[in-house]
């Protein structure tokens, strides 16, 4: 392996054009080259590829301090604000102190109930025999309604309805401002940013609701909403309500619209992978039969907890992030300067032959017991890593694991023969158009 390629354009753009036609062609392009670090330019803006996982351990754990979230991607914090996703040192860390206990693997055994019941309830609906549905819509809904019950207690079947039309244009809204190098202020009375203001503000609507619903409750219930609106700062002050709002709706919109992907993937892989499909339903139908499913019966499915991380693996949500540099920094041989940009693809890297043999195909063994070891660090980080690895990871990998096996208990699904599915890399990695598949009632 090399150390790294320079790659020079004339275009006024340099390679910003070829990445906005088609990002993961040109992610892929980049990585087939033996080299650690890929350097191109992005108009005026020097941006360094790392294709090394001990590079992306030092952006990410060893020498985070030198960096903070990339400037492009503060598009979010119209939607979001200061979340926990966009925010920085040391607000990060205070908010971050006050939620975490809420997503520790044994706080999280407590919402499987919850978890079951919510999803259980969006299949209500669903009818018998065999019908063709979007199953990326229908994941958006499970999703939300798991969410909004376990972190905030209410019970919301209208999820998608309220949410998931807004979701949608606000992602490619700021998906393409994001890979804009010219663009026009949100104050322009353009009628797409129009649009897009109005449906940030609608999303902001429900979660005030959402709030003003717990707060006119004499009930109460120690939940995240419940610390969020609890918590105070070192002055003895409740949180103000603009950062309420932002922390609400960073766990509202982030806590959904990955494993909504996640699971849409999964059902999608199997499709594509009879054997796989197999062992994944004899599984569950051994363990689960036919009986309620509880916690109890969850780690007794590990062949499907591992193909949901092969899953992450071949399509994670969060393909590629950033970071900017806040001071020259040596990373491995490299030196970044003060306001350079890394990019860091866990979509290129977890298919990287290098470090997975036979990359491309889907092979959930990978993460027996005994093989995940084998996996350099950060060669394999569907959830980031460092200080800022996702805090929902534990509680997405067992939402997805408890919604896969009581959907696999109750149908079958066999993906539509004139649906083409291709990966749409907007924030999140979502199936282009939709996943549409053909979902059939199990026999009794």
């Amino acid at each position: 392996m090399t150390n790294g390629t320079v790659l020079h354009s004339l275009h006024p753009l340099g390679m910003l054009d070829k990445f906005r036609k088609d990002p993961l062609l040109f992610l892929e392009s980049q990585a087939t080259k033996n080299d650690e670090r890929v350097q191109f330019r992005f108009a005026n803006r020097t941006v360094h590829l790392l294709l090394n996982p001990a590079l992306v351990k030092e952006v990410l754990v060893t020498q985070s301090k030198s960096f903070q979230k990339s400037n492009q991607f503060k598009e979010l914090s119209l939607l979001i604000g200061e979340g926990l996703v966009t925010s920085e040192c040391p607000l990060h860390t205070k908010q971050r102190k006050i939620m975490q206990p809420y997503f520790t693997p044994r706080h999280i055994q407590k919402y499987v109930s919850e978890m079951i019941g919510s999803a259980s309830g969006t299949m209500e609906g669903w009818e018998a025999g065999t019908a063709l549905r979007d199953i990326s819509k229908d994941m958006m809904q499970v999703t939300l309604a798991v969410i909004t019950k376990t972190m905030f207690n209410m019970n919301d079947h209208e999820g998608h309805e309220k949410v998931g039309v807004h979701l949608e244009k606000i992602l490619e809204m700021a998906t393409k401002r994001i890979r804009s190098f010219l663009k026009p202020p949100v104050s322009w009375p353009l009628p797409e940013l129009k649009q897009y203001k109005a449906s940030i503000e609608e999303l902001k609507r429900v979660v005030e609701e959402i709030i003003q619903h717990r707060e006119i409750l004499s009930e109460e219930k120690e939940d995240l909403l419940h610390a969020l609106l609890h918590s105070r700062n070192d002055e003895g002050n409740h949180m103000k309500r603009d950062q309420l709002i932002d922390e609400v709706m960073t766990i509202f919109v982030a806590g959904h619209e990955t494993t909504a992907n996640l699971l849409s993937w999964f059902f999608y892989a199997l499709e594509n992978n009879e054997k796989v499909k197999e062992r994944v339903y004899e599984e569950v139908d051994r363990v689960v039969g036919k009986e309620e499913l509880c916690s109890e019966h969850l780690p007794k499915l590990p062949y499907t907890s591992q193909a949901l991380e092969e899953t992450l693996r071949l399509y994670p949500p969060v393909w590629m992030f950033g970071r900017t540099s806040v001071r020259g920094v040596k990373v491995g041989d490299h030196f970044i300067k003060k306001g350079e940009n890394v990019l860091i693809s866990p979509y290129i890297m977890h298919r990287n032959p290098k470090y997975f043999q036979d990359p491309l195909s889907f092979d959930p063994e990978r993460f027996h017991k005994g093989r995940a070891e084998s996996i350099p660090p950060y060669a394999y980080f569907p959830f980031g890593g460092g200080s800022r690895v996702c805090i929902g990871n534990h509680f997405a990998l067992q939402e997805a694991l408890v919604i896969v096996a009581l959907y696999v208990q109750r149908f079958n699904f066999t993906i539509s023969s004139d649906h083409k599915v291709e990966c749409h890399p907007l924030i999140t990695l979502r199936p282009k158009g939709g996943m549409f598949m053909n979902v059939e009632r199990r026999v009794d």
